[in-house]
């Protein structure tokens, strides 16, 4: 039995890839019953990595239900309304010309139950672009990010999906806010998100920044790098090859940096306040360079502990999870998928002083589809008609293998 602040509320996802199924996977560790819906080829997710699920699908569809049904298909739309009959949340990131249709958009939904909570995640929120497809990049591209991050000189995305997850996070958000709302008319209960507003928010400090430049200085000068102008902030390599990200943003950052490693400048008055060390950039730079790189990781962690100076080691992402930190009680959470065994990262604030707890695993497309239909009141009758016409697909434990490593020469 579910547990948390919704339990008891059920949710019908429409979701592909990221967005949605972000949403959702939230909405089932606060306690809520997701069923995922998925068309009978499934969720894109399912197949993307040697022909089988990839991280995204393991990580955020654990603990939900998976119904396969073809929209398209009158009989699968039909079971559909009697489904929605049952919900309390609808959260899916359905194109506006698919959503319309397949006949998921918010009018469509309400007539048939009109106390849902109806969200909608999409490229555009209403404008002239609200009919456009948008994806995690193009959010990236059109609201600053993607211009100022370049490899090569190629403006390039940063890799994780952050809007797509921004998106997810604040439709959350908006539910929430919407099942507080007992007294609220029925408009307040259709949330839209776009993923290039999503952006504008996600970039809003950059983009005042540049502004407040303008407008002080005559011309939109930005930060040169991500670590704002800042020497000393940043990744520096250690004797042994590792690297070390120095929280160095103010002046006692400095002092304590500089006492940390017995460095003279700790005395040196010429140093001392940012605005000094910006403009000798250069200078601090290279003093931070070969303080760092003349010590080992050991060393340079007990020098740097002993004064209580902020750093971290730059971990990679096959060894996050080896962290002492990461292992927490509450931290991770165990799923198992097909013989594989799984540390999923928990949502952060709801079992943070729990045991590690297990998980339903991901499901196997059209694993629930047919429990999840007679809830809604199908008949076993109507249930193998929607079998036998394509309209639903029951349990498929076989629509995907994963491809075997090739063996190492």
């Amino acid at each position: 039995m579910s547990h948390g602040p919704l339990a008891g509320r059920r949710v019908l996802e429409l979701g592909t890839m990221l967005a949605a199924p972000f949403a959702s996977h939230i909405l089932s560790q606060l306690g809520a019953e997701v069923i995922k819906i998925e068309p009978p080829a499934g969720d894109p997710t399912r197949s993307l990595v040697r022909g089988g699920p990839s991280g995204t699908f393991i990580a955020y569809s654990h603990d939900k239900q998976s119904l396969a049904l073809d929209l398209g298909l009158p009989e699968g739309a039909d079971a559909f309304r009697k489904l929605l009959a049952t919900a309390d949340i609808v959260v899916h990131n359905l194109a506006p010309r698919s959503a319309r249709r397949l006949g998921v958009t918010y009018e469509d939904c309400i007539k048939v139950q009109p106390r849902l909570v109806y969200c909608h995640i999409r490229g555009y929120a209403k404008g002239p672009l609200a009919d456009e497809l948008a994806s995690n990049p193009v959010a990236e591209a059109s609201t600053g990010v993607m211009e100022a991050n370049r490899i090569n000189g190629r403006p390039s995305r940063l890799g994780p999906s952050y809007h797509d997850q921004f998106a997810g996070a604040y439709a959350v958000i908006g539910i929430l806010a919407a099942l507080t709302r007992t007294q609220a008319s029925r408009q307040t209960h259709c949330i839209e998100v776009g993923l290039y507003e999503t952006g504008l928010h996600v970039a809003a400090r950059d983009l005042v920044g540049v502004q407040l430049k303008t407008q002080l200085l005559g011309k939109p000068e930005r930060e040169p790098n991500g670590e704002f102008s800042m020497p000393g902030y940043g990744a520096y390599q250690t004797s042994d090859g590792r690297w070390l990200y120095l929280l160095m943003l103010n002046d006692g950052h400095w002092l304590k940096f500089c006492q940390a490693l017995g460095l003279p400048q700790a005395t040196d008055a010429s140093l001392d306040r940012l605005r000094d060390r910006k403009k000798n950039r250069e200078k601090v730079e290279e003093i931070v360079r070969q303080a760092v790189g003349g010590l080992t990781f050991a060393q340079a962690r007990s020098c740097f502990g002993a004064v209580g100076f902020g750093y971290t080691e730059v971990v990679p992402l096959e060894e996050v999870l080896d962290a002492p930190q990461a292992r927490q009680p509450g931290k991770l959470r165990q799923v198992s998928f097909r013989g594989l065994a799984f540390d999923v990262p928990e949502f952060p604030g709801v079992a943070a002083s729990a045991e590690p707890s297990g998980a339903s695993p991901p499901r196997e497309l059209g694993e629930d589809s047919w429990a999840v239909l007679r809830s809604a009141g199908l008949s076993e009758q109507e249930c193998h008609a929607m079998v036998q016409s394509g309209a639903m697909q029951g349990p498929d434990a076989s629509t995907f293998t994963w491809a075997p490593a090739k063996p190492a020469p």
